[in-house]
């Protein structure tokens, strides 16, 4: 045994190792690994490196981290699935909090209030989408919507489902990984001209095996789905369960989906007071009315509030917790993890800051603003604003197949100006031919949308 401590692995103190040997009762380190055949263990001496010292380390890795370019530095309008909203700073007060950050799973031996925080949340969150009963969060929307999926499949015994073809791609690669094997996913073609579902192909593959009709609103590529009740009454005519996805900033100015028709309803926490973080701080929510079937198939958590012995008081804990793959183990409906219970909180935190107004007021000034980048947009010459003629909340797609210019030139172009541009759609959505995904949110100003303006009028003027 070496007689030197590591700075970054823990337990390498001497006195530290001895001390825990003497008390599982073996003499050397090497006999922890007695149980390894002799040919597996590696006896030579390996390669590496000389270790950097701790400034030489953090000065090495800060290197790396400075190649990053952030919206701090960059004008950003880029969204598909990872949007940039305004983050109050008591969000991040809170959920940085000893209590809720260190707190494992909100366990009653360690647990400071966390069980009363994600209680809130979810009576917050609830309200947002007009339900009774929402989960705590799954790690991000495209879980949200798989298990939301399988708890159709599992409610109704049936093994396919049926999603837009206007899904992330993204998104449906984790809802097929999730379903595999059990249930087949067959997507529904959209309407050229306005992107909505195609009714008449929903009409053709719905049957008897069909567990649950999925659909997003707004949808992945930005505008409102607006025949969600005629989607569900389909649904519902073959014993489908209507699913929809929504994103919850939408929520103050849209009607939620259970306005029409939907019996689960899903989407991404992440505009709810979450940071970027370049692709993460994803966080996901299920939710359906009151009714026992349904509750029992959630695999997740839920916490709800009873009264004590004590008169007048109560205590907040888990609900129907046999269920849970905690008490089931190798038996339970899906293995749940830990999840991402933190950025419950932090959503809880957001909705209790803004409120009903506060929500309306985020959604109104979101939809002011995207209508005017797209009608900026669309006065460029030979450049179409938004593809598709329906209505669009904060993304939209622009279509840039007569400019002759491609949309990895027009996004090269704007990230040599300090501006990250609409997502590409031209792999992903090939039909649709030379067109990006743009998001405008509450944190873009008029000089944002007129500076992206100019800057694409100018790539497409240059030869």
């Amino acid at each position: 045994m070496k007689k030197q401590a590591h700075p970054y692995i823990p337990n390498t103190v001497p006195e530290v190792q001895e001390e825990m040997l003497r008390e599982i009762g073996a003499q050397t380190i090497e006999e922890l690994f007695d149980g390894i055949p002799e040919e597996l263990q590696y006896k030579k001496e390996m390669n590496i490196p000389k270790a950097l010292s701790e400034y030489e380390l953090r000065r090495y890795i800060d290197g790396i981290l400075a190649k990053n370019k952030s919206t701090t530095e960059y004008v950003n309008f880029l969204g598909a699935g990872c949007w940039n909203h305004f983050v109050p700073a008591v969000c991040d007060e809170v959920n940085q909090r000893a209590e809720f950050l260190t707190a494992y799973a909100g366990d009653p031996y360690e647990d400071h209030g966390r069980y009363q925080a994600l209680f809130e949340y979810q009576s917050l969150m609830a309200e947002l989408v007009d339900m009774d009963v929402v989960n705590v969060p799954t790690f991000d929307w495209a879980q949200a919507a798989a298990t939301s999926i399988r708890m159709a499949s599992r409610i109704n015994g049936r093994n396919k489902v049926l999603l837009p073809k206007t899904i992330s791609p993204d998104r449906l690669k984790v809802i097929k990984n999730y379903c595999s094997p059990h249930i087949e996913c067959i997507l529904v073609d959209y309407e050229e001209d306005s992107g909505q579902i195609n009714l008449s192909d929903l009409e053709d593959k719905l049957s008897s095996s069909i567990a649950a009709v999925y659909f997003e609103n707004p949808s992945y590529l930005g505008f409102v789905e607006t025949k969600g009740q005629k989607i569900s009454k389909l649904a519902k005519s073959i014993g489908a369960i209507t699913i929809v996805g929504v994103d919850p900033s939408s929520l103050g100015v849209l009607s939620p989906p259970s306005h029409y028709g939907a019996d689960i309803v899903c989407g991404d926490l992440q505009p709810l007071g979450m940071h970027m973080n370049y692709g993460g701080g994803q966080s996901g929510f299920i939710a359906t009315h009151d009714d026992l079937t349904f509750i029992q198939e959630y695999p997740s958590r839920l916490f709800g509030i009873a009264p004590t012995v004590v008169e007048g008081e109560y205590g907040f804990g888990d609900v129907l917790y046999d269920r849970t793959s905690f008490a089931l183990r190798e038996k339970g409906k899906e293995s749940v993890g830990t999840q991402t219970a933190l950025w419950g909180i932090t959503a809880g935190v957001y909705l209790s800051l803004l409120g009903p107004a506060g929500m309306y007021e985020l959604g109104k000034t979101i939809l002011q603003k995207s209508q005017y980048a797209m009608g900026q947009l669309g006065n460029i010459s030979n450049v179409v604003a938004s593809r598709f003629e329906s209505t669009n909340f904060k993304e939209f797609v622009v279509d840039f197949s007569y400019t002759g210019k491609s949309v990895k030139d027009i996004n090269k172009y704007l990230l040599d100006h300090g501006i990250f541009g609409g997502k590409d759609l031209s792999e992903d959505f090939p039909e649709l031919g030379q067109c990006a995904l743009f998001c405008v949110t509450e944190i873009h100003s008029k000089e944002d949308i007129d500076r992206l303006v100019t800057a694409i009028q100018e790539c497409i003027d240059a030869k």
